[in-house]
């Protein structure tokens, strides 16, 4: 099977990028992949963190947990070195189960309809009741009277983009009702917003997720509605009018201390050049947070893990962060670049894996255009493997605070076809994660990471 994998290897085309790549680079990615889906780690890892410590909401005692049992596992790793990071959090506690019914004005029959509140979003003070407007969009809101919104419930019916087949996009377009739908339904005099679930399965499960308050405006409850919600509304209001009964008991208090968490194996030649993997430790609470970064993390810990297994020693320091609070505040990401920037550290490139872990399909780069032609050239070396779409695109959100220190940034990319099917919702559980596929993102990560160390990005370090 490798003399096999050898002939493919020595049959791609001979660009000047990859002729450097020679038949031991080909046969050291092999066993990576061999490691990985032999002895992998991450998904008995994956498991305890999902179902023993459970959901990891930023302030809560179950992150806390999280994180001295994260720390603890990469000391028993033996990694060169692991600390903490002190960053101060938000602290958001949604309370007890949130309730709604719906119903229309002259009739007895109240109909439950699944919510939940949004990360941030006040809560109702007991039972708020009032009419229902709907609106299409962020737009068709604004572009209301505010005597047809004043006193109600506005309900943002949008849908993600099913046209999209990049589902990123459609969550990036569609995002945005959620995170300023409560800010502009409050300007025009509503008591409250409901927003379509961002998802792209029919079913019961709200998902939730952050907003904010512009300054300006009142503070008025927020919460999403499932998307069977969502069609069961609409179609009442297409009969006439439907009031709206909403309890939600949630709400922020004083920031609390957290922790980034960071291991790393020093560098042979570089050792103050670093190459940083990671992912986000922090999750909602309504489910496990399992792709939603559990996946991310985990794979970023087992980068280290084949590395030292593996005896691959890296000329520059490989260092993997578990960043707090990225759900809502993203204190630890914008913590750590504060860090990079006060210190002076030389990090060279920065890869996040936080879009899940389904079968690897490549990375993107946040590089200037006339960069990528050049670095496609790397995708024969990832083509067996089946991760070979190198694209310019966004690297993560955790990172994204790096880049004005001049930090190279990556994404991994895995398909995302079911992805916003689990997120934020009590759909995102240990069981939707496949061992197999976790594993070949963890070890495509490794490649790349073994690649960027030795030789660096075709347009240089």
């Amino acid at each position: 099977m490798k003399n096999i994998f050898i002939l493919f290897f020595l049959g791609l085309s001979l660009s000047p990028v990859s002729a450097q790549f020679s038949v031991e680079d080909s046969m050291l990615i092999r066993s990576v992949y061999d490691e990985a889906l032999e002895n992998g780690e991450a998904y008995g890892n994956l498991k305890f963190l999902c179902k023993t410590i459970g959901p990891r909401l930023s302030g809560s005692e179950n992150e806390k947990r999280a994180v001295f049992w994260i720390k603890e596992l990469l000391q028993e790793m033996d990694f060169d070195t692991v600390w903490l990071q002190d960053v101060m959090v938000e602290h958001w506690e949604r309370g007890k189960k949130e309730r709604c019914v719906v119903h229309r004005g002259n009739s007895d029959i109240y109909i439950p309809v699944s919510v939940c509140a949004l990360g941030r979003s006040v809560g109702t003070d007991g039972y708020l009741s009032a009419p229902v407007v709907e609106v299409s969009s962020l737009e068709d809101l604004k572009s209301r009277k505010n005597e047809e919104i004043e006193g109600k419930i506005v309900f943002i019916n949008e849908p993600m983009d099913e046209k999209y087949i990049e589902t990123f996009r459609a969550y990036s377009k569609a995002g945005k009702i959620r995170y300023y739908g409560a800010s502009d339904a409050a300007e025009k005099g509503a008591v409250a917003v409901v927003v379509r679930s961002l998802s792209t399965k029919y079913d019961d499960a709200p998902h939730t997720g952050g907003m904010a308050y512009k300054d300006t405006t009142n503070k008025i409850p927020a919460a999403a509605i499932s998307i069977k919600g969502a069609k069961l509304l609409h179609d009442m209001l297409d009969d006439g009018g439907v009031d709206m009964t909403l309890k939600m008991d949630c709400k922020t208090l004083p920031d609390v201390k957290s922790y980034n968490v960071i291991a790393e194996i020093k560098g042979s030649k570089y050792p103050d050049e670093i190459i940083l993997v990671g992912g986000h430790l922090d999750s909602w609470d309504l489910g496990e947070g399992a792709h939603d970064d559990g996946a991310g993390i985990m794979q970023s810990i087992e980068v280290l893990r084949i590395m030292k297994k593996l005896n691959i020693r890296p000329e520059h320091t490989i260092r993997c962060v578990l960043f707090a609070n990225e759900e809502y505040g993203l204190r630890g990401g914008k913590q750590y670049a504060k860090m990079v920037k006060e210190t002076g550290e030389k990090h060279l490139y920065a890869i996040e894996s936080d879009a899940g872990g389904f079968t690897p399909r490549g990375f993107s780069f946040q590089v200037d255009p006339e960069k990528i032609e050049a670095i496609k050239n790397w995708e024969n070396i990832f083509a067996p493997y089946l991760a070979d779409r190198f694209i310019i695109g966004h690297g993560g959100a955790d990172i994204g605070p790096l880049k004005a220190s001049g930090v190279t940034l990556i994404g991994y990319r895995p398909d995302t076809q079911r992805y916003f099917d689990l997120h934020h919702s009590a759909n995102d559980v240990f069981e939707e994660v496949s061992r197999r596929e976790l594993h070949l993102g963890a070890a495509t990560m490794t490649a790349l990471i073994y690649l960027l160390d030795k030789y660096g990005l075709p347009e240089g370090r």
